[in-house]
């Protein structure tokens, strides 16, 4: 088979409407697929104004909003027989699910029934999601209800190995394959640090700044990061928090990291600017199953400090391009940033191997092992 011979039909439960890693991953990945000749349609939710268009044909699927106050995101109702008919109109010989939603469920059911074959992808750690809005115990129920998820398609694409362990540890059989992920380098560059753009900001050119980006929300670690900044103050390191994004939990963040700069949502060139005027990058959260936000960092010559958890293991190495820390030890994080903020040639060192290490992702030969997993189903 041949990649002209695909029609692939994908499934999302978020493509374009709210910004996110994974939803950016799909959107370079079609944007791969079609290239190579394959044939490609988008299923997902949409809304009146998303945050970037979509690559591809995108078919909108019914939605409502999560409830629990996450009402920017959408749950698909399944598969209305509007959409089931513009599905048969197009004929895949290929399913690609993102999620494991209703929308997911549904698509793997259609797929089972006409005997197509199913690739998902996998790119958030949803079990982990409970434990920040007080409902921890859910979490070996969602397990087993990922495992099932995942044991009924055909290949399994996760982001590194240490996600592929932690299906084998669940009991997921299913044949597992990584797709990483990529960097646009011409963006996230050490070459777009910027000591101006930081004073104007307030972050002098001897205090180390500690990042933060990505969205604003509990599941990202932001309790922890909130404690950590605490400790760094209580030990009189100096340090200014400077944090990239919006998200709906920006206000509690706020207060709970009082003198935090809040540059707001940054893109493009303007936000490899940000990331490179970082002095450490801290990511406390264990619901990454890539982290491209830690990739993103190390590619601008960024330390990492980050939760010894999935996805930073894949990319972190220790006391080489950063360090790795138990995911809820304040005090160990606090060493580890410390020791970097206090170090400018430690911090110049970790940055430089990182940077390094960074180079080999690039996204046209991470997109070809999904390609290559869809040609080899039979």
């Amino acid at each position: 088979m041949q990649p002209s011979d695909l029609r692939i039909a994908l499934f999302s439960g978020n493509y374009n409407y709210v910004r996110d890693g994974a939803n950016q991953a799909l959107n370079l990945l079609v944007g791969h697929l079609l290239a190579q000749g394959a044939a490609m349609r988008v299923y997902s939710p949409t809304v009146a104004k998303p945050a970037f268009a979509p690559t591809g044909d995108l078919v909108d699927v019914p939605a409502l909003p999560v409830p629990g106050g996450r009402g920017e995101y959408k749950i698909a109702r399944g598969l209305p027989a509007t959409v089931r008919a513009d599905l048969e109109a197009f004929a895949p010989n290929r399913v690609h699910v993102s999620a494991p939603d209703i929308l997911g469920h549904r698509a793997v059911t259609w797929a089972r029934k006409h005997r197509i074959p199913v690739v998902a992808s996998l790119h958030t750690r949803f079990e982990t999601y409970p434990r920040y809005y007080g409902l921890a115990f859910a979490e070996p129920l969602i397990i087993r209800l990922l495992t099932r998820f995942y044991n009924r398609v055909d290949r399994v694409m996760v982001p590194g190995g240490s996600m592929a362990a932690l299906l084998h540890e669940w009991g997921v059989t299913t044949p597992v394959g990584i797709w990483s992920r990529g960097i646009d380098h011409a963006r996230f560059t050490p070459a777009r640090r910027d000591l101006a753009w930081r004073r104007s900001l307030g972050i002098a050119d001897d205090v180390a700044a500690i990042g933060f980006l990505g969205r604003l929300v509990k599941e990202k670690g932001l309790d922890i990061f909130a404690e950590v900044v605490r400790e760094l103050s209580r030990r009189r390191v100096p340090h200014k928090v400077l944090v990239i994004g919006e998200g709906p939990a920006r206000d509690w963040f706020a207060g709970e990291a009082p003198g935090a700069v809040f540059a707001g949502f940054q893109s493009g060139d303007d936000l490899g600017r940000a990331v490179a005027s970082m002095d450490v990058f801290f990511n406390p959260s264990v619901t990454e199953t890539f982290g491209n936000v830690t990739l993103e960092a190390m590619a601008a010559g960024v330390p990492v400090v980050a939760a010894r958890a999935t996805g930073a293991i894949d990319l972190v190495d220790e006391g080489g391009t950063g360090f790795l820390v138990p995911s809820r030890d304040v005090a160990a994080y606090a060493d580890a940033i410390e020791r970097i903020a206090r170090a400018p040639d430690l911090r110049r060192t970790l940055g430089e191997a990182g940077h390094h290490k960074a180079a080999g992702y690039v996204w046209d030969r991470v997109n070809q092992a999904v390609l290559d997993a869809h040609l080899t189903l039979g």
